[in-house]
């Protein structure tokens, strides 16, 4: 196997450094670039368990002589930045001195007939990392975010998914009316009205719709609906945060398939 270039970088003004500054600081500023910055080892570990290799890993200039042991062959191309710079660009409280450079493949295709989880408008990252969390635990492949919606390869989201994105197939910046493809029954959420979900007969496959943190799904979609469904809340809270919903009615779907 080749031996990978390794560049030491100790310029903050250098347009290698300055470019992975906006993909660690701006959350969409890979959708210019079309690459993603993957920060820590966690994140790392799960690109290369699913067959994503890097076009470039960065390290931290105190962790490069231990991590040449375990990843050195990790990329065809390695930066080695100071601790100051690496400290200076990560997005984490206590930085992780290592990450990846990920290129992102061409938006995938909307699939009419694959089980699917429709974001509408959630706008937090960490509730739309946690989603993606519970679609690729429970069996839907496909999520699909409407225009509205928090970026999905951003730094926050990639933290907060842990890993799921390389598990699913994302497409973003939909608008209502592309949905309109989807050939398979729109599950729709909702804390007042509709069928009980441990009581209702859940399709598969199916697409099921989580709406914004406090508007919830719009009508367009509820009205395209095949099912409303609600969560039984017998403490009586008046509602559940977005992310939990969908972990309960994602759940749900996959133990009923």
């Amino acid at each position: 196997m080749t031996s990978p270039s390794v560049t030491p970088i100790h310029s903050r003004d250098n347009a290698f450094v300055k470019d992975l500054r906006r993909l660690a600081q701006d959350s969409t500023a890979y959708r210019k670039q079309g690459r993603v910055w993957l920060e820590g080892d966690h994140l790392c570990r799960a690109a290369l368990e699913r067959h994503k290799r890097p076009a470039v890993a960065v390290f931290a200039e105190s962790f490069w002589p231990l991590a040449q042991v375990e990843w050195a062959q990790a990329a065809p191309k390695i930066i080695v930045l100071s601790d100051a710079l690496f400290a200076e660009i990560s997005g984490l409280e206590s930085p992780a001195r290592m990450g990846f450079l990920l290129d992102l493949a061409p938006p995938a295709a909307l699939r009419p007939d694959a089980a699917t989880v429709v974001l509408d408008r959630v706008q937090d990252a960490g509730n739309v990392g946690s989603i993606l969390r519970s679609a690729s635990a429970f069996g839907f492949r496909q999520v699909v975010a409407v225009k509205g919606s928090a970026a999905l390869w951003s730094p926050k989201v990639l933290r907060a998914g842990m890993g799921a994105h390389f598990a699913l197939d994302l497409i973003e910046g939909v608008e209502h009316a592309e949905l309109q493809a989807l050939q398979v029954p729109l599950l729709v959420t909702s804390s007042h009205a509709g069928d009980w979900l441990h009581r209702a007969a859940l399709p598969w496959p199916c697409a099921w719709v989580m709406g914004h943190e406090g508007q919830g799904v719009s009508p367009v979609l509820e009205e395209r609906s095949a099912l409303l469904i609600r969560i039984a809340q017998p403490g009586g809270e008046e509602s559940l945060n977005v992310a939990a919903a969908a972990a309960i009615c994602l759940h749900a779907s996959g133990a009923a398939r």
